[in-house]
């Protein structure tokens, strides 16, 4: 499955280079959501709330109206993440609060699961210079997502994996580093930071691991027509 990525700051849609900084802006939310109509499932990050900045909320609750929607971004209680499928959001994305400093952050995360289903729950394993990052990818942890992938595979269906160094750049993905990662877990796994070309796209897919695409869809490096056709192989 290949995913358009719709990121979200200050009422906008952006593209970010290693989450730090804006290189474009993109049409409308809306207008973005009926480009990305041929697509099973949309991803929406909410950058505010992931640094801790505010919010897009009212944003998020009409895309996930309108579109079979995974969101994250700010996902750090699970009153937020009850009032997120309540609006309609397929599944949640959980990033730093799914972590403390020892690895994964068991009591939240057997809440959450309990709370929401670990059907709908997604956990980030975003990696940058080989270790964990956090808070908008402003903190790193001292521990690879090799290493800790298999303990958080009670609390969901999958994990969103960005290779942080190369996000944005344009310059192709680290296909090794997510092939250790295919190896390492047997639940989902959906690639995300350097995506580029097509090349790239069917090397992850014949790893069996999803393709959540942004810059390259935006700058139009990748066609959308051919992606949707992709997506629905």
């Amino acid at each position: 499955m290949i995913i358009p990525c719709i990121d979200l700051m200050g009422g906008k849609v952006v593209q970010l280079v290693q989450g730090r900084d804006k290189a474009l802006e993109g049409d409308a939310p809306l207008e973005m959501l009926k480009k990305f109509a041929g697509f099973p499932e949309i991803q929406v990050i909410d950058l505010d709330a992931a640094i801790g900045k505010g919010a897009n909320d009212d944003l998020v609750q009409t895309l996930a109206a309108r579109a079979r929607t995974r969101v994250g971004g700010g996902v750090r209680s699970v009153a937020r993440a009850e009032t997120l499928i309540a609006q309609g959001v397929f599944r949640i994305i959980v990033g730093t609060a799914a972590f403390n400093s020892n690895g994964p952050h068991h009591e939240y995360l057997r809440a959450l699961a309990a709370t929401v289903g670990a059907e709908r729950i997604v956990i980030a394993l975003d990696s940058m210079h080989g270790n964990i990052v956090v808070k908008g990818w402003r903190e790193a942890l001292p521990f690879t997502a090799e290493e800790v992938i298999r303990a958080f595979e009670p609390y969901c269906s999958g994990f969103l994996c960005t290779y942080v160094d190369k996000e944005g750049m344009l310059q192709g993905t680290d296909l090794a580093w997510f092939e250790r990662l295919r190896h390492a877990t047997s639940h989902e796994i959906t690639a995300a930071g350097g995506i580029t070309t097509l090349d790239d796209i069917r090397a992850l897919q014949s790893m069996r691991i999803h393709c959540a695409v942004g810059m390259a869809i935006y700058t139009g490096s990748l066609d959308l027509a051919e992606l949707s056709r992709m997506s629905s192989c």
